[in-house]
């Protein structure tokens, strides 16, 4: 008999990962702060209990997708005896810190700790294209590799149990900054009156050919070498983003999206470092180390 997986929190990702589970016919037990979400569930099969203790009860992996950080250390915390010698998944964003300090605390108190990011949204969950990194005790992945592909192709990056969010931030940096890019030349095209809807026909397309030049810049990047034949100066990259500045003001566009990366190429060029290639800049970020 397969043994119960328990799901701490169903919002949208923690009822997405618990029906995966019901639909591999694996049984699950459930418990949510708002009772009422898990009606849905216990009509597809799921045992739906009424505290944190009923549902961390029997034997089996436990999982933990809720609103954040303090959010999962109020769950746990008060429960923490009865986990002894359990398995932990930790499937709530946090911080690299904060997924270490859970791992200690979970050393503590005899738990097996695993942390989990998901790369991707609930309607994703179980199909092509999900994915969710992990980082903590190699056994416990192992040992539960079966339960985790149920929910997107699951990747490992070793014992420090902050590795997998760190990958998780780091990823989620680019998305950000790239949707607030899209957003602020949205907002410029519809100063002109033209829709966003339009503006993203062209920009995908253009974004999608542009994440063809990561590698080479993060080769640059990883060589160290600036002044290699062939990159953009921060000389050039400077012009073009005071132009990206006036054309924005122009427009009548706030620029708190542009002037970050402008300030930051600056720097550089007060530095003297001006006909060396644009990725320097990466030097400039790392320095806060």
């Amino acid at each position: 008999m397969t043994t119960s997986t328990t799901f701490l929190g169903l919002g949208a990702m923690g009822s997405a990962l618990a029906a995966a589970a019901l639909d591999a016919g694996r049984p699950a037990v459930v418990w949510n702060r708002t009772p009422g979400r898990a009606g849905f569930l216990g009509r597809r099969g799921a045992t739906i209990a009424e505290t944190v203790e009923e549902a961390i009860a029997g034997d089996g992996v436990i999982l933990v997708c809720l609103l954040d950080h303090q959010s999962v250390r109020a769950v746990i915390d008060p429960v923490a005896a009865s986990l002894a010698k359990r398995t932990l998944v930790n499937l709530t964003t946090t911080t690299p810190n904060q997924a270490r300090g859970l791992a200690a605390w979970a050393t503590e108190h005899n738990i097996t700790y695993l942390d989990g990011a998901i790369m991707a949204v609930p309607r994703m969950i179980g199909r092509p294209g999900a994915a969710i990194l992990y980082s903590g005790p190699e056994a416990a992945f192992e040992e539960n590799r079966e339960l985790l592909d149920l929910w997107g192709r699951s990747e490992y990056f070793g014992a420090d149990p902050g590795m997998a969010s760190l990958r998780d931030m780091a990823m989620l940096v680019g998305m950000y900054t790239m949707f607030a890019g899209f957003l602020h030349g949205a907002a410029m095209v519809g100063s002109e009156g033209v829709s966003a809807t339009e503006f993203a026909r062209q920009q995908v397309p253009f974004l999608t050919a542009m994440t063809g030049q990561l590698a080479g810049l993060a080769a640059v990047v990883d060589a160290g070498d600036y002044a290699g034949a062939g990159q953009q100066s921060l000389e050039f990259t400077e012009t073009a983003l005071d132009s990206l500045v006036t054309a924005s003001l122009d427009q009548g566009v706030n620029v708190e999206v542009l002037r970050p990366v402008h300030d930051l190429v600056r720097r550089q060029l007060a530095a003297g470092y001006g006909r060396q290639g644009t990725a320097r800049i990466f030097e400039e970020l790392r320095k806060a180390r």
